[in-house]
């Protein structure tokens, strides 16, 4: 009876590991864009995947960016930082600045993203929601 109880809890850690991923497409807190998470080596990579309006990345730095499309930007670059972390860089088309990024998934349907303004102690976050 023991052996099939750690097999069972085995089984229920691995089972929960393996679901531990934030691959896939996430709607942003106000509803306004989804986010498509992939991997991209051992880092994780965002970019706009749809938009409750069209536009362009009329606010970068960058005079030559600012026509391109919003749609299918890039925006985040991440690594592994510990068990369901990650930490990197987020890209926010509203300003065109770039921000030291944290992501945690919280659940299954749930990503904590954590945006600061580069070595300050300014941050905000948000959750964000698993479309797919």
């Amino acid at each position: 009876m023991k052996r099939s109880w750690i097999c069972a809890s085995i089984f229920s850690v691995v089972a929960t590991a393996a679901l531990a991923d934030p691959i896939g497409e996430w709607r942003v807190a106000d509803g306004t864009a989804h986010i498509q998470i992939s991997r991209c080596g051992q880092a994780i990579c965002g970019k706009i995947a749809w938009l409750s309006e069209k536009g362009v990345d009329e606010n970068n730095p960058d005079p030559r960016q600012r026509k391109r499309s919003l749609l299918g930007l890039p925006i985040l670059n991440l690594k592994p930082a510990g068990a369901n972390q990650w930490t990197g860089t987020i890209y926010n088309a509203k300003d065109g600045q770039s921000y030291a990024a944290s992501l945690a998934l919280r659940s299954e349907k749930v990503l904590l993203l954590e945006g600061c303004v580069n070595g300050t102690n300014i941050c905000g976050g948000e959750e964000w929601t698993r479309v797919r």
